[in-house]
């Protein structure tokens, strides 16, 4: 299956998002000052965002499996 261009140009601006978003939160105000009283981006908020894209990604691509999946779970609870 093919994503579409569509699709491609989403995931491309939301990864660009994203990264924009963490080099805003580790390279913020006060990044040149040694002074600042400033932390690191937390292990856990890295971990969380590239989890994030990749579970979207993979929906992007194989959302009907996906779906059929999970009806087919649902489905043998009932």
């Amino acid at each position: 299956m093919r994503m579409t261009d569509r699709t491609e140009a989403l995931l491309l601006k939301l990864t660009l998002f994203v990264a924009a978003g963490v080099d805003r939160l580790r390279h913020g105000p006060g990044a040149d000052d040694p002074d600042a009283d400033r932390g690191d981006v937390p292990g856990w908020v890295m971990i969380t965002l590239m989890t994030a894209i990749v579970v979207i990604a993979l929906l992007a691509v194989f959302r009907t499996q996906v779906v059929d999946a999970v009806r087919a779970a649902f489905d043998s609870i009932r």
